[in-house]
């Protein structure tokens, strides 16, 4: 099993286009959506700060139960599967509520904050149905370590693609002073994401196989409580999901921090916004092969992740004394290395994690793990949202000004790069020290999954 390929490489990348999806859309919503409504609309950034609290309670919420809901058999789960109708079910939906938030139907404060709410959490809904059901895929599908970390060498260049596409087209349809140019983008995006979907579908299909495993099983309902208790019990899925949320927080807060460095701190116009988007994407783009050649080699992902996470926790921090875009630019693909790197190795990390699962508890529940997983993930949302209102209600920030004092733009440094710094460095160390999946207990537990026909 160790070195078995079960799909092909064309395969592998149709799923690809899946997470390329996830993420294209993410990078635009996590770059313009606090701006738009804060910068461009002008609401109070107390009430944008609260709005995106309430959005980032509901999605803490709305992931682990989605994950919850749609993990048990349904009438077409034994014809279709049980990951491949939820993709799809959520996915349309999800490209078309984007455009919703940038299409708030008046301008009066109390109208645009109840939107903010509403159209957020909307999406959300379908974001969790579409991405915990994909994400929950992987390590059904795959199911040796070479194949999952040929599957990730595959896919995360595709999905460093749509980053890209996410970051770069924004602003060059984006101009602050219209604010129905948002609504433009939004469109054109959720236009380029219904195709995307229809990409996809040839990778997320369920075999045959892999469909009658999971309905063969007996499976007896268990409490979505006691499920989650399990699940924090399990030392290495704690320890996994306490990282994955400070990276979280560092990505959120660095990507949306990027429209106010260039105006306020850089003075420079959007177009930058667009040239350092893709310093970072260079980095990832070309190294994330790299990546996993490293962890192929070194057959140890935990050293893979806590070497990219190095790299990120250096290049954040020196990223705060740069004041010029080009310098910047040539910083950012550096911090793109690092990020590529710790993103190139999420899901074959969160592989081995399901597998011990799988092993301790004698059932196949990744939607519930991945619905918990991306639950504490959120809250790099939330901390996005707390760290920019109280940065910007501390330092004077004007909503709609287009010039800031001297302790605003030191407050923008500080939710860009020192902050995220700390945050990444503590979940680092948290790594280092406590995950435990060596690569002789991660072949122990494949083993094991063979033999229950797992």
């Amino acid at each position: 099993m160790e070195n078995e390929l079960t799909h092909s490489k064309l395969n592998m990348a149709s799923m690809g286009f899946a997470k390329f999806l996830n993420e294209f859309i993410e990078m635009a919503f996590t770059a313009w959506c606090f701006y738009f409504y804060e910068q461009v609309l002008h609401l109070e950034t107390f009430w944008v700060g609260i709005g995106y609290i309430i959005f980032a309670l509901w999605n803490a919420v709305n992931d682990p139960l989605m994950g919850f809901l749609t993990n048990r058999p349904f009438k077409f789960t034994r014809k279709w599967g049980r990951r491949f109708p939820w993709i799809i079910i959520g996915g349309v939906p999800y490209v078309l509520s984007y455009t919703l938030i940038f299409t708030p139907p008046g301008s009066e404060p109390l109208i645009l904050f109840l939107w903010l709410i509403f159209s957020t959490c909307l999406f959300d809904l379908f974001n969790s149905i579409f991405f915990i059901n994909y994400v929950s895929l992987f390590p059904d599908k795959f199911r040796s370590v070479k194949e999952r970390r040929t599957a990730t060498a595959v896919q995360t260049p595709i999905g460093i693609i749509g980053i890209a596409i996410g970051a770069l087209l924004p602003p060059m349809i984006i101009d602050d002073t219209v604010p129905g140019s948002f609504m433009v983008q939004g469109v054109i995006m959720a236009m380029i994401g219904l195709v995307v979907i229809v990409l996809a579908i040839p990778g997320c299909r369920e075999d045959r196989q892999t469909i009658d495993l999971y309905l063969d099983k007996e499976r007896e309902k268990t409490p979505f409580f006691k499920l989650l208790k399990t699940a924090l019990s399990q030392k290495s899925f704690l320890v996994f999901i306490i990282t994955y949320s400070l990276y979280r927080c560092l990505v959120i807060s660095f990507q949306a921090s990027i429209p106010y460095l260039v105006e306020f701190v850089l003075l420079e116009d959007e177009i930058i916004v667009t040239i350092l988007s893709a310093g970072f994407l260079l980095g990832s783009l070309f190294t994330s092969p790299l990546w996993a050649r490293l962890a192929h080699k070194s057959n140890n992902n935990k050293k893979a992740m806590l070497i990219s996470a190095v790299i990120l926790i250096i290049c954040t921090f020196v990223l705060a004394f740069i004041n010029d875009w080009m310098i910047m630019f040539v910083g950012i693909m550096f911090w793109g290395i690092g990020l590529g790197g710790f993103w190139t190795m999420i899901s074959p990390v969160l592989a081995d994690v399901i597998d011990e699962a799988v092993v301790t508890t004698q059932k196949r529940q990744e939607g519930i793990y991945n619905g918990f997983l991306q639950f504490f993930g959120r809250l790099g949302i939330l901390f996005q949202a707390l760290s920019f209102s109280l940065i910007h209600i501390v330092t004077g920030f004007v909503e709609g000004s287009s010039t800031q004092g001297a302790l605003a733009v030191f407050g923008i440094k500080l939710h860009f790069s020192v902050i995220p710094t700390i945050v990444m460095l503590i979940g680092a160390l948290i790594f280092w020290k406590f995950y435990k999946l060596t690569p002789d207990k991660i072949k122990e537990h494949q083993e094991r999954v063979i033999e229950l026909k797992l």
